[in-house]
Formats: C-alpha cells, sequence, structure tokens
C-alpha cells in the first residue's frame, strides 16, 4: 500500500494562470508560498519559506482562475511530486509541485491584511501589531481535548 498526499496552507505567490488542453480540459497553475517561522542563533524570527506550484484541474481549476489572487490565504490537498529541469543558465533545477485535489479559500475577497475567516488575525499580522515579533502570538487556536 501506498499513500502521497500533501496538505498545506499558504499564501498565493501569483495570480493563477489558466489554460485548456487541446481536449477541452480546463488547467489553472499557481505558486504558494509557505512560511515556517523559526527563531536563529540570535533568538529572532525567521520566515523559512517553501515554494510549490500548485495545479488545479476540471471545475477545481475553473473555480482557482475566478477566485483566488495573489496574496490570498489557501488551503491545499493534493498529491506531490517533483521535477528535475534545466534552468535558463544551464543550472540543474528541482521543482516541488502539487497536483490538487481540494483548494480552500480562506480569507473573504474584500478581507483586509491580516482578517480572515472567524475574524481571527494571521500569524503575520498579528507580528506587524506589536506582540515582540512573535508569529504565534495573538493567534488562537481551539484545541479540542481527545478522549484517548
Amino acid at each position: 500500500m501506498s499513500l502521497n498526499q500533501i496538505l498545506l496552507i499558504g499564501r498565493a505567490g501569483t495570480d493563477p494562470q489558466m489554460r485548456y488542453t487541446p481536449s477541452g480540459t480546463a488547467v489553472t497553475d499557481f505558486r504558494l508560498a509557505v512560511n515556517n517561522p523559526s527563531r536563529d542563533q540570535s533568538g529572532e524570527w525567521q520566515d523559512n519559506t517553501e515554494w510549490f506550484t500548485v495545479t488545479a484541474w476540471d471545475r477545481q481549476a475553473e473555480s482557482v482562475n475566478q477566485y483566488l489572487a495573489k496574496g490570498r490565504r489557501v488551503f491545499v490537498e493534493g498529491r506531490l511530486s517533483t521535477r528535475t529541469y534545466t534552468a535558463n543558465n544551464g543550472e540543474q533545477r528541482t521543482s516541488l509541485e502539487i497536483r490538487a485535489f481540494r483548494v480552500i479559500f480562506l480569507d473573504r475577497p474584500d478581507a483586509q491584511d491580516g482578517e480572515e475567516f472567524g475574524g481571527q488575525q494571521t500569524a503575520g499580522a498579528a507580528a506587524a501589531n506589536g506582540n515582540g515579533g512573535d508569529p504565534a502570538a495573538g493567534v488562537t487556536e481551539d484545541v479540542e481535548e481527545l478522549p484517548w
């Protein structure tokens, strides 16, 4: 048995680009930035960003193209694959790509920076609001106790 599934929450780094296959199937690609805040050796917070290329197909592709825009927060569930290619300068590079099964938009279209569904702040907005640079400060999470 095998499983290849990835769950990501991040911000769209580009506006989606939609195209159609010769058979008429909609395909939409966009770049997704996923930040992993951590402290460096001096104790300062640093954002380590991983970039992914996300591809959505069929009706999901049409929805992504219509509702997603650069900078919006999004949840992506899909299958991870890697692609090796040669850059313009001749250097070999590897790209992480996701074939999306599900894309969920986490921001309202009219939301201001740091505002999302439920009125909670994003970690980046909380840090910008003067909480000592701690990206996790001011973010509330509902933790449910498990029965075991």
